[in-house]
């Protein structure tokens, strides 16, 4: 009795699914049937084909329409058919037992529907989440790999024939359910093949409603494309892989887009107004970044169009295209906004008269731009699909070969580290170098440029001043020398030479541009570990010696020599023509004359 009870339970169970034309599947399959059941007719004419057809359209449109309007309910309910399944077999293997063929070939044919409509479920489910992806290749791909699955489940169903029920004439009310079920079963199969055929058609639909679900848009899409005018022109923009939709959503970009541009720098002006150091270039400052905030802006246009046209996905080469042009202008516009910032800074430095060293600066500017230009070099290589890792990696192994073939420019880098750190020389100071002499115009990372006196540009590359002597006539603060020697003629009194010594000795002494010891200078010394004279290291000489100094061959030298207060030259020059002028005075009240060369000849007597 617990067996019958079991047996009547399984048989009432499957009498909802199997009851003749009862049979119902999901109202939208049971239409598609209807539908290709009556093109089968063999009586329908061609006009009556065409309706068909447009009907058939009309309701997979719709159907397209509610999936993508709930897509992620229907992904997550999808109908699997379970229980159908595992009822029907359960009959089955009652019929199989009972020795009732008819009715476990009609069971038979009912369980081949459900498991192709499982497999037509499943393949759904896989498209419709994949078109969540990131490009219309990768959803391509899944939706071919997808398809090839469902066409192999549903070939295994349909190895056995069961189109010989149909010509079969009976009152039996089995074999009347068998054949229902074998034409359904058939019309599911071109159901399969029209479903496929529809999704390659409306894929590109489908991927581009996912997108404007994504922005909560696809109610809006799908009325817009619902209405009568839009549906005359979607057909024609079609040809230009275009449609209302997308042209709306361009504009209303290139609209938003131009708003929050305006919005955006009208708050960097603000700000940049705000800063108190940049107030008096802000004019200038805003000018420069303007041009490449617009041509930023434009770039992003350019590419939230191409991104909307291409159905809200990006195509991968111009996606690098794309980043290595903001990679670039990035780039540029830390550039600009550092060597801006960089002009404001030195020219308050200049203004406030600070020590900070002028060569450090540009220096230091120089390696900033240089860092700035390595960071955006390695960026756009990263945006444009380089692998970095493997370049840097390349590097150590390559990087002997590079400091070969760069020796001379590694050399006059760390030259510049030298003339920087050494303290050598300065811009503006006037050195001496390998047989050039002139005015250090600016010392950069590879060269630093002398002026001449002659006004020439002469570049001397870093590396020379780790190797030569180097002579600085800037690096002195008291004493630029005065070194003559005043010859007299032989014919003078000593008396006249004593009294001429001492008071060119006396003049010097108080002369106002002559250094003294008792001169006062400031001296900027600053303590360091390191045992030298603090008047050597900082270029300080106030000696004064004048003395009769030889007997040459045709004159008594004097030796006149002191140092000026001044170093600067004109003021040397000047303080050095008036100690002359003075010295010519001496001479001429102590009766001296200035001895010249000349040659005696003495005629002896014998």
């Amino acid at each position: 009795m617990k067996y019958l009870l079991k047996l009547l339970i399984l048989l009432l169970v499957f009498t909802s699914y199997v009851s003749g034309e009862n049979v119902k599947f999901t109202p939208f399959v049971d239409q598609q049937i209807a539908i290709i059941e009556e093109m089968d007719d063999n009586n329908i004419t061609t006009e009556n084909i065409q309706v068909l057809l447009k009907k058939q359209d009309e309701s997979f449109e719709t159907v397209v329409n509610k999936l993508m309007s709930n897509k992620e309910y229907y992904i997550e309910s999808v109908r699997s058919y379970d229980k159908e399944i595992f009822a029907i077999k359960k009959i089955i293997t009652i019929n199989k037992r009972a020795g009732n063929s008819f009715a476990v070939t009609r069971d038979e044919i009912l369980l081949k529907s459900y498991l192709l409509l499982r497999a037509q479920n499943r393949m759904l489910k896989d498209i419709l989440s994949a078109l969540d992806l990131q490009t219309i290749e990768e959803f391509d791909r899944i939706l071919n790999d997808s398809v090839s699955v469902n066409q192999v489940r549903v070939h295994k169903l349909y190895e056995k024939d069961y189109s010989y029920l149909l010509d079969e004439i009976s009152e039996s009310k089995i074999l009347k359910n068998a054949q229902d079920n074998a034409r359904d079963f058939y019309a599911l199969k071109d159901l399969n093949s029209a479903i496929i055929g529809y999704i390659y058609d409306y894929k590109y639909k489908m991927y581009r409603l996912n997108k404007y679900a994504k922005y909560h848009m696809v109610k809006l899409a799908i009325y817009i494309n619902s209405l009568a005018i839009v549906e005359v022109i979607n057909p024609v923009l079609e040809t230009y892989r275009l449609n209302v939709i997308k042209v709306f959503t361009i504009a209303l970009l290139i609209f938003l887009i131009y708003i929050l541009r305006k919005i955006a720098f009208v708050w960097i002006e603000k700000y940049i107004l705000s800063v108190d150091f940049l107030q008096n270039y802000s004019k200038e400052i805003i000018s420069k970044i303007r041009k490449i905030f617009e041509i930023i802006v434009i770039a992003i246009n350019i590419n939230m169009v191409v991104y909307v046209y291409n159905d809200f996905s990006s195509i991968e080469n111009i996606a690098k295209l794309f980043n290595i042009i903001y990679g670039f202008l990035f780039t540029l516009l830390i550039y600009k906004i550092v060597n801006l910032i960089a002009t404001v800074r030195l020219q308050t430095i200049d203004t406030n008269e600070t020590n900070v060293k002028s060569e450090l600066i540009n220096v230091g500017i120089k390696i900033l731009n240089f860092i700035i230009f390595v960071m955006g070099l390695l960026m756009i290589l990263h945006f444009a699909g380089v692998n970095l890792t493997a370049v840097l990696s390349g590097l150590g192994i390559g990087g002997l070969a590079v400091a070969f073939a760069a020796k001379d420019t590694i050399s006059n880098f760390f030259g510049t580290l030298s003339v920087l750190f050494s303290d050598v020389f300065s811009q503006g100071d006037w050195i001496e170098i390998n047989g050039m002499e002139g005015v250090v115009v600016e010392i950069g990372l590879r060269v630093t440029t002398i002026r001449t006196f002659d006004n020439a540009l002469i570049a001397i590359p870093n590396g020379t001043f780790a190797a030569k002597e180097i002579k600085n006539w800037n690096k002195r603060v008291l004493g630029r020398r005065i070194k003559m020697k005043l010859g007299v003629k032989y014919d003078s009194k000593g008396v006249d030479i004593q009294n001429a010594v001492k008071q060119i000795r006396e003049m010097l002494d108080q002369h106002n541009g002559i250094a003294t010891t008792n001169t006062k200078f400031d001296l900027d010394y600053k303590h360091s570990a390191k045992l030298v004279s603090k008047n050597d290291l900082e270029g300080v000489k106030h000696t004064l010696l004048v003395y009769l100094d030889e007997f040459s061959d045709s004159s008594i030298n004097i030796l006149v020599y002191c140092f000026t207060k001044s170093v600067k030259w004109e003021e040397w020059l000047i303080v050095k023509e008036d100690v002359m002028h003075q010295i010519m005075d001496i001479f001429e009240k102590n009766n001296l004359e200035f001895a010249f060369p000349s040659l005696s000849i003495y005629n002896e007597n014998k």
